[in-house]
């Protein structure tokens, strides 16, 4: 009974079966109960030896019901089946409304016979639910459902399921899940089903990947749910999966993964160039295989940039590259070393970027005559020689400035970026940026408060007679090296000389600012560092 097989995991699947308390009957092409459940006794009153053998329409209130069927007149709406509401005559002789479902079973001959499942009105909602609709729920429901066997062949298969994945319905029917989806996540799901069809234990939300036949290079990730399918006699009909595309929800909670790891791997430090590399670094940990990360020479020094590249009439800044990573050892790619200036083209999407403070995402990178890399011979070589054919080029910017360019490139096999790589990688660069800036103006604040107290260091100590000075400037906090501590040196009458050590409290420009002398307290020196 393979085609009858079909049928009836096919019915099953629809109508949740006897899980609800469904009564199931089998009867031959005559209408004769051929098979009798449990449920069927209990809603009816009569006992399966009574029932078997009967005409199905002599346990019906009238009869005429059954004889009038068009599911069982007209051969061409077999394929439908039928359902509504009918009187069962019970056991007793009182009448019972019950819900009727009536799904034929092809035979490999082309025979046919009726699976048939009956439930007390109590059970059925009251809003209409007629066959027609019973298929409309299914056929037009916004989840993917498929029934298997139990070779897991495809034996039935809604039409969302075909929008998930793009598996046509022809290519699907009588074939497994791996020959149609070959691969390891295939064979993951299959496993999870036999599993399914030896315990009887539903799998809930089992995710896995695939690649989608009409987009070879885009992966989705589907969440799929199965349970096994049984007869009215307990007997193992099939499987059915019921699967969404939950690829947008797997993609938030990977990008959520990165900027999650990204605040504890960028910006460990207040080093402008090691902030530059932290980027690099997880960046092709995670979505590139190439990255780098120029930043306009006046960050490092900590001054002010740019807040566009217009503002220099078109003169493209001095760069340097603070950090280069790649999937390959070494980074090969690199045409500079960290460290070494940079030359951007003009123009070029680099110049774009720096100009328009906007990201450049190009999916396929364009190497042919006529483009920018036209003039940037150098470059077009190692993007041959090393594959590389997807680009995005992502702004450093914060408080309104541009601090520099982050390049990801994909090579070889990896699949182009997409617009959510960009998203994911915009947001990257925006948590580094916060992280560059400060370390922009840590530099900064740093060597003013240097200068300042350099220049409060007095150019010669005095002594007075009595003993001979010198000094030597090593700071307290090796980190900063700015700081408030100090020290005086005061000539006193007798040949006398009295040191004084004194401490500001904090550090940075205010420290050294407050360490300097008082006024009225004359020229002595106040330096930081230890009393020599």
């Amino acid at each position: 009974m393979g085609g009858a097989s079909e049928s009836m995991a096919d019915d099953t699947g629809r109508g949740a079966g006897h899980r609800a308390g469904t009564a199931m009957a089998a009867l031959d092409a005559h209408g004769v109960v051929r098979a009798w459940s449990r449920e069927a006794e209990l809603l009816s009153g009569i006992m399966t030896a009574d029932a078997i053998g009967l005409f199905a329409g002599r346990l019906l209130a009238d009869p005429e019901v059954a004889l009038g069927a068009p599911a069982f007149t007209d051969s061409s709406r077999w394929g439908s089946g039928w359902s509504g509401i009918v009187a069962l005559r019970r056991g007793d002789g009182t009448p019972l409304d019950v819900y009727l479902r009536v799904r034929p079973l092809t035979e490999r001959d082309g025979g046919v016979r009726w699976l048939v499942g009956a439930t007390e009105m109590t059970a059925v909602p009251s809003w209409p639910m007629n066959g027609a609709g019973v298929q409309a729920l299914l056929t037009g429901a916004p989840i993917g459902i498929a029934v298997r066997d139990t070779d897991l062949r495809c034996t039935w298969v809604n039409d969302a399921l075909a929008l998930q994945d793009g598996i046509p319905r022809e290519k699907r029917l009588g074939r497994r899940l791996t020959e149609v989806l070959p691969g390891p996540d295939a064979e993951s799901v299959e496993a999870v089903m036999r599993e399914v069809l030896r315990s009887g234990k539903p799998e809930v939300d089992h995710e896995y990947r695939a690649w989608m036949p009409t987009k070879p290079q885009q992966e989705h990730a589907f969440s799929t749910s199965f349970f096994r399918l049984d007869d009215a006699d307990g007997r193992t009909l099939g499987v059915c999966a019921m699967s969404v595309d939950v690829t947008d929800r797997q993609r938030a909670r990977e990008r959520l993964a990165v900027l999650s790891e990204a605040s504890t791997r960028i910006g460990t430090t207040l080093e402008v160039m090691r902030t530059g590399q932290e980027l690099a670094d997880l960046a092709v940990a995670r979505i590139a295989d190439y990255a780098t990360v120029d930043l306009a020479e006046s960050v490092e020094e900590g001054e002010d940039s740019l807040a566009r590249l217009g503002s220099t009439n078109g003169r493209v800044p001095a760069f340097r590259r603070a950090g280069a990573a790649s999937i390959h050892e070494g980074v090969p790619e690199s045409l500079w070393s960290r460290g070494e200036t940079v030359s951007v083209p003009v123009p070029s999407p680099f110049t774009e970027v720096l100009a328009s403070g906007a990201s450049h995402l190009e999916p396929v990178l364009n190497t042919s005559l006529g483009t920018w890399l036209d003039r940037d011979q150098e470059r077009l070589d190692r993007i041959r020689r090393y594959g590389m054919h997807s680009l995005m080029i992502v702004p450093i910017h914060a408080r309104g400035a541009v601090l520099g360019v982050a390049v990801f490139v994909r090579m070889g096999d990896s699949v182009p970026f997409e617009a959510d790589d960009l998203r994911l990688a915009e947001e990257l660069v925006a948590r580094a940026a916060l992280s560059l800036d400060n370390a922009r103006r840590y530099v900064r604040e740093r060597a003013a408060a240097l200068a300042l107290q350099r220049n409060l260091l007095p150019g010669r100590l005095v002594g007075g007679v009595a003993v001979e000075v010198a000094s030597h400037y090593v700071p307290a906090d090796t980190q900063r090296g700015v700081g408030g501590d100090w020290f005086d040196v005061i000539p006193l009458s007798g040949a006398r000389v009295a040191l004084v050590v004194g401490d500001v409290v904090g550090h940075g420009i205010n420290a050294a600012a407050t360490m300097g002398p008082a006024p009225g307290r004359g020229a002595h020196a106040r330096q930081h560092g230890p009393v020599p």
